[in-house]
Parts: structure tokens; C-alpha cells; sequence
């Protein structure tokens, strides 16, 4: 294993994998994470973050198909199908990843379409996980908040992922996508030192014009924003909505837009649009630190003595049971 390279002059190299998963496919798309990591390391890379459910996929067909139509039997089928296809932490595809991070030495944030046994196995959660190198999956953060139409196939998750990790002395921490825009979960984040923020998005440019520059500014952090790739081809012919949306008037969205923004709000790298591979920058803790010297979100111009700030980090399940 090779640890992540950063030097005395806390310099990290991190990168966005702005790319198509093979939709609703877990095995064919962890062989693009494991892929992609690779790729990575061999960059240099210390960090890599995927897009927000990146594996096996985002479901896109709600919003497209009229999702919200109630007891509609060809829905009920997507979803079944949706599910089947998420992958649950313990599983083989997560462990795979956890494999070749180990390999190459790369702290990785994987976007996942989470299937959760616990939870009676019937509903998915959009989850972010943080991986490291050395220890696994050291954080599994819910979707506080399904955005939209996604309240229909996800799960709300809860705050025991608001957590910061340190990779390479840098702490870092991520949110999935309009999580982004929420004051308190960004509040988190950044009273847990945050220095890189990780936002991951489905791949929607106009998603990522705006908030990692807000998220850059506010926290005086870098901010690395992860976006994806999907077209009407990528619809698999067995999808129970193949039909309508293999069209080419479908309308696809999913463009990218991944960049990374500096702690003074400006971008460094992208954001990258309609193209697919690496987006990739070097970080210095020192601009960081030079930032914060007019303002500390979490530091010098917190107020506790006015606003106090609680975050429960227990993970929420619908029954305690005890002897």
C-alpha cells in the first residue's frame, strides 16, 4: 500500500471520477470503481470521490415516468428492480472497493444506492461512504433529506455519517448533493475541523455552479464537488422503463460538472463538463489556513454563548429491542 502523498508541506492530491456507472449493474460498476482507483493512484492521487449513488445508479426514471403515480403496478416494478440492484455495506461489491483502496493506497468517498438488511430490506438510502485505506468503510453517512422526487425511492437517513475524517492530515468530510445547501449539516462538518469538503451530485452542471463555491467561501475550505455521467444509452433494455427513456428525446441531464473550488472561493479545477475521466488537484492546508485568518466559520467567529448547536450521531433504526 502506498499512503496518501502528502509532505511536510501538507499538500494533497485529490481527484473527482467524473463517470457512467453501468446502470443497476453492481458488479460491472465496481469493476469501474476498482478501475478508476487504479487510475488514480497512478496520478498520485490520495483521494478519490465518486458521484452521488454512483453505484450501481441514480434513479433517474422517477421524475421521467411519473413516478408519483400511487399504486401503479409498472412502478412498483422499477422499484423492485432498483432495489434488487442496491448493494448493502457488508456486501461483496463494497468489500471489492475496500480491496483496492487497500491495493492502491487511496482514501475513497463512494456514492451508494444502500440496501439496508436491518431496516427489513425493503427500503434504499442514498449513502455516502468514506473509506480508508488502512481501516474500511470508517463512515456511512444517509441523506438527511431525499430531494424532490427521490423521497419516493429513498429512504431519509440520519446524523450518525456527519462525521470528518483525517486522510493525509487533511480532514474531510461530504454531504450528497442538496445536502450541500443545508446551513446545519454544513455547520457539522465544519465544527469537526473540516478542511476539504466533499460534495457528490448526480450530474447536473447547474447543481454544481453555485454551492461548492458557497461551501468554499463559508467554511474557508476546499471543496471538491463530484458529478456524473449518464445518457439514454446507458438505460439497460430489461429496465422496466427502458422504452421511454432509451428515446433520444429523454432528456438527460447528467453532464458532470465536477471541479474543485479553493478556500477562497475561486475555482482551481473545472467545473468539467461532457467529459469523462479524472478531475484532478493538488491541495495546501496553508491556503487554508491563510483564509481563515478574516474568517473562521467554526473558530473566531463562532458564537456559542448565542447560538448553540446540537448534532445527535446516534444511527436511527425503527425498533430498539431489549432483554
Amino acid at each position: 500500500m502506498t499512503p496518501a502523498p502528502t509532505g511536510a508541506n501538507g499538500v494533497l492530491r485529490v481527484a473527482a471520477a467524473q463517470a457512467r456507472p453501468v446502470w443497476l449493474d453492481a458488479g460491472a460498476t465496481t469493476d469501474r470503481v476498482e478501475a478508476l482507483i487504479e487510475e488514480a493512484a497512478q496520478a498520485g492521487v490520495g483521494l478519490l470521490a465518486f458521484p452521488e449513488t454512483f453505484l450501481p445508479g441514480y434513479p433517474v426514471w422517477v421524475c421521467r415516468t411519473d413516478g408519483a403515480r400511487f399504486e401503479d403496478p409498472r412502478q412498483k416494478r422499477a422499484f423492485a428492480q432498483y432495489l434488487a440492484a442496491a448493494v448493502e455495506i457488508d456486501g461483496p461489491e463494497v468489500a471489492r472497493v475496500c480491496r483496492a483502496a487497500a491495493r492502491h493506497g487511496v482514501f475513497v468517498y463512494l456514492g451508494i444506492a444502500e440496501r439496508c438488511p436491518a431496516a427489513g430490506g425493503g427500503t434504499v438510502y442514498c449513502t455516502l461512504l468514506a473509506i480508508d485505506p488502512e481501516q474500511g468503510v470508517v463512515g456511512a453517512h444517509r441523506k438527511l433529506v431525499p430531494t424532490h422526487d427521490e423521497r419516493l425511492v429513498w429512504g431519509r437517513g440520519d446524523g450518525h455519517g456527519l462525521r470528518t475524517h483525517s486522510v493525509g492530515g487533511v480532514r474531510t468530510g461530504g454531504l450528497s448533493c442538496w445536502e450541500n445547501w443545508m446551513p446545519q449539516a454544513r455547520h457539522a462538518l465544519y465544527c469537526e475541523g473540516e478542511e476539504l469538503h466533499i460534495s457528490t451530485w448526480p450530474g447536473a452542471p447547474a447543481m454544481t455552479a453555485d454551492a461548492p463555491r458557497l461551501v468554499a467561501l463559508e467554511g474557508r475550505v476546499y471543496s471538491l464537488a463530484a458529478s456524473g455521467l449518464l445518457s439514454h444509452e446507458d438505460i439497460p433494455e430489461w429496465f422496466e422503463f427502458a422504452r421511454e427513456m432509451r428515446g433520444e428525446d429523454a432528456g438527460f441531464p447528467f453532464r458532470g460538472g465536477s471541479g474543485i473550488v479553493g478556500p477562497d472561493g475561486r475555482w482551481v479545477v473545472g467545473p468539467v463538463v461532457g467529459t469523462e475521466g479524472l478531475v484532478i488537484a493538488d491541495i495546501e492546508l496553508d491556503r487554508v489556513r491563510q483564509e481563515r485568518l478574516s474568517f473562521d466559520v467554526a473558530g473566531h467567529y463562532a458564537r456559542p454563548d448565542v447560538f448553540e448547536v446540537t448534532v445527535h450521531r446516534r444511527r436511527l433504526s425503527a425498533g430498539t429491542f431489549t432483554e
